[in-house]
């Protein structure tokens, strides 16, 4: 199969300055992270009142594990600081255009997760509402990600 073509400088560049590096790429390990994904959503779902900051970090964490499943699925897999970070970049430059708006709902839950991860009296954590529109936003790149498996072959 010939390679994805779409965002190659990008990628490229991403390993060249070793955010990302080679891995083999393993269609398994991408399908078990969509099964964790799903089911951190569905915990998500079932804690929400109990514990919201818990809840979102589990759909935020539902998200990231979507987007290293892409990821993982050409051979791919982010390194060091910033590596939630160089998933988004990694995936967003090589499915745009055309946009795609499902993924960039990861940046505002990125930053709500770290806000909430490392609190501070001038930041708001998570709270119920913040789950509840982090749920399907996660669902969402779930099922973008699903989708694009079979289309985007190792890098």
């Amino acid at each position: 199969m010939k390679q994805w073509d779409r965002g190659c400088a990008e990628i490229d560049q991403l390993l060249a300055q070793s955010r990302l590096t080679r891995v083999s790429a393993n269609r398994e390990l991408a399908d078990s992270y969509l099964v964790q994904a799903r089911a951190h959503l569905a915990a998500a779902g079932a804690v929400i009142e109990l514990d919201a900051p818990g809840a979102f970090a589990l759909a935020y964490d539902a998200a990231r594990l979507a987007l290293a499943a892409i990821l993982v699925n050409q051979g791919l897999r982010p390194r060091g600081e910033g590596s939630h970070a160089v998933l988004i970049e990694a995936v967003l430059a090589q499915l745009e255009p055309p946009r795609q708006a499902e993924f960039r709902e990861f940046y505002w839950m990125r930053r709500l997760r770290n806000e909430t991860q490392y609190p501070d009296a001038e930041r708001p954590v998570a709270v119920a509402d913040d789950v509840v529109q982090a749920i399907p936003a996660a669902q969402a790149i779930l099922d973008r990600t699903a989708l694009l498996f079979d289309h985007m072959p190792s890098y």
